[in-house]
């Protein structure tokens, strides 16, 4: 399959957004056919899903279940947003994949990463990015971010701060699990700095 996948990852409020939308808007100024998505979401039927995930009133939900729907959702949206841009031979970034599976459900929820892993490669086929980027970022500071910006709160941010270090400790785990994929930048610098960083690593891909 033609074209480039590239994956960000990290804790909540680790600037991934941000930083996708900056790398995007550059790319197309140079000529590139690049889109921007994110996960869960990115296509109508998974952003119905994500709705129910991230619904503050779904504190019941099984670590199983929620594991099943990231899967679903995943699957919905790599065919209809994620392919179609390969298949064109263009690149496509993503606010999340599989990792995010891997370390919230796996590790934090304590499904295991072999489980979750299997889970998700039949959702997707055994597709996986050229490329991920884990923004490392300590957990309280990020939060604090996703306090100070306003930002709306979901499910996954009212989880206990052992969760969220729980999460932080797993993108650890991953990343050494996976290192010629994952790569780590430094998210806790000035936006710029962290743009530059994740910029440099694409632009060994182009």
């Amino acid at each position: 399959m033609a074209g480039l996948f590239i994956t960000f990852e990290g804790g909540e409020g680790a600037g991934k957004t941000t930083i996708a939308r900056m790398i995007v808007d550059q790319l197309r100024k140079e000529g590139y056919t690049v889109e921007l998505t994110r996960e869960p979401g990115g296509v109508d039927i998974a952003e119905q899903i994500r709705d129910v995930i991230v619904n503050k009133d779904n504190t019941a939900m099984d670590p199983k279940t929620e594991a099943l729907l990231y899967a679903a959702s995943r699957r919905q949206h790599l065919v209809e947003r994620v392919l179609p841009v390969l298949e064109l031979n263009g690149i496509i970034i993503c606010d999340r994949f599989i990792d995010s599976s891997l370390v919230y459900q796996g590790i934090a929820r304590h499904i295991g990463i072999e489980k979750v892993y299997q889970m998700n490669l039949f959702a997707t086929e055994e597709i996986m990015p050229e490329l991920t980027i884990f923004f490392d970022l300590d957990p309280q500071i990020g939060l604090k971010r996703v306090r100070d910006n306003n930002r709306e709160i979901n499910r996954l941010d009212l989880e206990s701060e052992k969760f969220h270090q729980e999460v932080y400790e797993g993108y650890k785990t991953i990343a050494a699990m996976f290192p010629d994929r994952i790569k780590t930048i430094d998210a806790s610098l000035s936006v710029v700095e962290v743009y530059d960083q994740a910029m440099n690593l694409i632009r060994k891909y182009l």
